[in-house]
């Protein structure tokens, strides 16, 4: 079977089988184990496990019986190339691709998912009849994935009207609603962030506590001067001392402005598996595949023993031809999986690689600063591969380390030429931009212009407009909105 080379495939018209490889190649580890399974499934010519070794007498003239009674070329098929131990034993140990310890190493994270299905089984606690069932479920359907309902509630009285043919009003929607936004995590269902706020300081264990109360009066009667920092013109208007203002923003800021990122204890939780392990021994770095990137399959045996038992029939059977001609297909489908996988083994290797030689003073130490510039063109032109297989091997992939799990994407980044002419790393200017903004005196946050100045007293040759866009990507608000009492 001829190996596929990405780089020259990707730029002409593509068969089936190539598009086949290149969506494995994006397949992250957590999500192969399913692949394979769907292939066991549809495939019956594939198998899990080692391939046994064969005694020489069973090997079948395969060859000559296609050419001669079917027709096909001696270059169609190989039954050695389906049967040999280079893919059914295809794990590649020995030459650094797989540990055998690597299921004692590794250290899935958590990641959240969608809270629908938690608020639909609180929904069923509720003693509701099927019409409001359907208007719940309507209204949860509705919630976007950092909790909120953001369409009118009109909108979603017309939807209820057109596809579950049940006429409603808005009284009647914000009964339901209201229920919902009593379920946990508290502030779900919320319309806005006023009143998801809302929700949380009304279900606090004490809320009659004074500060509570606050809270509640801030967030109710002077929510814009609130989102504004304008705390003067809130004491003036509610009538409260400095400290009753700084204990309610304290709580106010404690509260969760997007509940359904959060799990609270309700989610099932997923897990991330890291596709690279990577491992420091002496100062010796070295990547090995996570285990589950290297599932055993093999050519079942008893699809090679069809053939054997068409060479001892009458050869003119047009039905055992069909059949036969059926077994060939699946055992090259089955053939070609095993070797994609394989090529996406050593492709993702050769790419992991690449990006540790490039990082290699990172990878050391783990400190931001020692980042350098990278784009997926320097580690295409370093593996003679196309740019769109990088991307494809660097989208979803991540590699577990000493000091943490990286996605691979966080390794590539544009560049920032200093002072002395060298090219510096965009995360390590956000480094230095991150850690001088906590440490600023937060009763006189620096502004944009100063931070500009700040750094480029560091040697960091940055436009203002550059720290703004930033400072937006690491999510730090404006130097007003950080001002704390």
């Amino acid at each position: 079977m001829q190996k596929l080379n990405l780089s020259q495939v990707l730029s002409q018209k593509l068969s089936p089988q190539q598009i086949q490889f290149i969506k494995l190649l994006q397949v992250p580890t957590a999500e192969l184990e399913a692949r394979v399974e769907e292939e066991l499934e549809i495939n019956p010519a594939l198998e899990e496990g080692r391939e046994e070794e064969k005694a020489e007498s069973d090997e079948m003239d395969y060859e000559d019986s296609y050419e001669d009674d079917l027709g096909y070329d001696d270059k169609d098929i190989n039954l050695d190339d389906y049967l040999n131990d280079d893919y059914g034993g295809y794990k590649m140990q020995g030459d650094g691709n797989y540990s055998p310890d690597e299921e004692d190493r590794e250290i899935p994270i958590s990641s959240g998912v969608s809270l629908q299905d938690q608020l639909l089984t609180q929904l069923g606690f509720l003693k509701l009849d099927e019409r409001q069932k359907i208007i719940g479920r309507q209204l949860i359907g509705s919630i976007e994935s950092d909790g909120y309902i953001r369409r009118d509630l009109e909108a979603i009285i017309n939807d209820l009207a057109f596809s579950q043919n049940i006429e409603t009003d808005i009284d009647e929607v914000e009964e339901i609603l209201r229920k919902i936004q009593s379920f946990d995590p508290s502030g779900i269902a919320a319309r806005n962030l006023q009143e998801c706020l809302l929700i949380q300081l009304e279900r606090k264990e004490h809320p009659d506590d004074p500060t509570v109360q606050n809270a509640i009066r801030i967030i109710n009667e002077c929510f814009d001067e609130f989102t504004k920092k304008h705390y003067p013109k809130i004491q003036k208007k509610l009538d409260i001392g400095d400290e009753e203002i700084k204990e309610a923003v304290n709580l106010i800021t404690r509260l969760n402005p997007k509940p359904g990122g959060i799990s609270d204890g309700l989610v099932k939780t997923q897990y991330i598996i890291p596709d690279f392990i990577l491992t420091n021994t002496d100062g010796k770095l070295e990547i090995t595949l996570n285990s589950k990137n290297a599932p055993e399959l093999r050519v079942s045996r008893s699809y090679s023993e069809m053939f054997d038992a068409y060479e001892k029939s009458d050869k003119k059977d047009k039905k055992l031809k069909e059949t036969v001609t059926f077994v060939k297909q699946k055992l090259d489908a089955a053939k070609w999986f095993i070797d994609a996988i394989k090529q996406r083994q050593q492709t993702l290797l050769k790419t992991m690689q690449a990006i540790l030689d490039y990082q290699y003073e990172f990878f050391l130490e783990g400190d931001e600063t020692k980042l350098k510039p990278m784009i997926l063109k320097d580690i295409a032109e370093k593996i003679d591969m196309d740019i769109s297989t990088v991307s494809r091997v660097a989208n979803s992939k991540s590699i577990q380390t000493e000091f943490g799990i990286f996605p691979l994407k966080y390794f590539f980044s544009e560049g920032i030429t200093t002072e002395s002419g060298e090219d510096v790393s965009n995360k390590e200017v956000k480094s230095v931009l991150q850690s001088m903004v906590d440490q600023e005196n937060k009763k006189k946050p620096l502004s944009d212009d100063k931070l500009v100045k700040m750094l480029n007293d560091k040697g960091y040759n940055i436009a203002r407009r550059t720290v703004a866009k930033y400072r937006e990507q690491l999510q730090i608000p404006v130097a007003r909105l950080r001002k704390e009492l």
